[in-house]
């Protein structure tokens, strides 16, 4: 049984439940035990007495009670072959940052039901004994770039930089049917609603706070589908893929978000996290892209695309820069 301590809540573990955050920290941990912790306020965030369906944000802090389950620990390295297989993802480093290229189906962090993951496996990207520390997340099922801080230091700085909106990230997605404009600013927000386990980002959500995307349209295939960028101004959990199907344009691939992917289309989420653009303190930004992974060109093939010489496939290209 640990004593008292304070855990911080960290980058990507923000616009949840607290209940549902205990859980993942401390899956051991019963609803009855967690109920009552909280009904004789024994957790606290921030100082005050906590309910189960208050909503934690990045850098509260949280008064964790003597429990006796053990919270979640990364998995070690396991072997040699998770050592290769991590390291066989690193598409840029250097003395600050490691970026990913992440592959769909690779949870970036663990939960009671996932064992294998990036977070679990950085310790084969450690440089004199120091392990890289995540500072955003991609959904399981979004390929591109991911980005490591090499040190504490680091990761302060960049975890600022994405909450001060000074990160930039633009990704491609293929989705149904056609926006009506070309290029535009959905501006919708957006909140989770829906019983738990299936919950929903929503623009009617009571909880619902402002999200915004800028999208470019960089090629149509008739009334099929369309290739899109897009930028997303705000980091709402599901932002891309919740904004897209609200305007009528559901990415290919997402089921989550109404997408009735004809029985003709290759399957997978086709989102991915194709560039990022970094701050550096005294420096020139950094940017990084992913080359699309094999399920997104064999869509981009299904509408009769490719992925070679198009505009907009890159920030410079969008700002005008290039």
């Amino acid at each position: 049984m640990s004593g008292v301590q304070t855990v911080e809540i960290a980058r990507g573990e923000g616009d949840q439940r607290f209940d549902r955050w205990v859980k993942k920290r401390f899956p051991g941990l019963n609803h009855v035990q967690l109920q009552k912790l909280m009904r004789t306020g024994q957790f606290r965030l921030d100082g005050k007495r906590v309910k189960a369906g208050d909503r934690v944000s990045e850098g509260q802090s949280v008064r964790i009670p003597p429990l006796a389950v053990a919270p979640v620990r990364d998995r070690p390295v396991a072997d040699e072959r998770d050592r290769m297989f991590i390291r066989s993802l690193v598409i840029h480093e250097d003395e600050d940052v490691i970026v990913l290229d992440k592959p769909a189906g690779l949870a970036v962090q663990g939960g009671s039901k996932t064992v294998r993951h990036v977070d679990g496996m950085l310790g084969g990207l450690a440089k004199k004994g120091e392990r890289p520390r995540l500072v955003h997340r991609l959904d399981r099922d979004t390929s591109g770039v991911l980005v490591l801080a090499r040190n504490a230091a680091v990761a302060r700085e960049l975890m600022h930089a994405f909450q001060g909106h000074e990160v930039r990230k633009l990704y491609w997605a293929i989705v149904l049917g056609k926006p009506e404009r070309n290029e535009g600013l959905i501006d919708l927000r957006l909140g989770k609603s829906g019983p738990p386990g299936r919950e929903r980002m929503s623009s009617e959500a009571v909880d619902a706070r402002r999200a915004r995307t800028d999208f470019r349209v960089i090629a149509r295939s008739g009334k099929v589908g369309s290739w899109v960028g897009l930028m997303p101004l705000t980091g709402r959990t599901h932002q891309l893929r919740a904004h897209m199907q609200a305007v009528g344009t559901p990415i290919l691939g997402d089921f989550k978000y109404g997408a009735e992917s004809p029985t003709t289309a290759p399957s997978g989420l086709m989102l991915h996290a194709r560039e990022i653009q970094l701050p550096r303190i005294g420096r020139p930004p950094i940017s990084i892209t992913a080359d699309p992974p094999g399920h997104f060109r064999k869509g981009l093939a299904w509408l009769g695309l490719s992925a070679e010489t198009l505009p907009f496939s890159r920030i410079a290209d969008w700002d005008g820069e290039a």
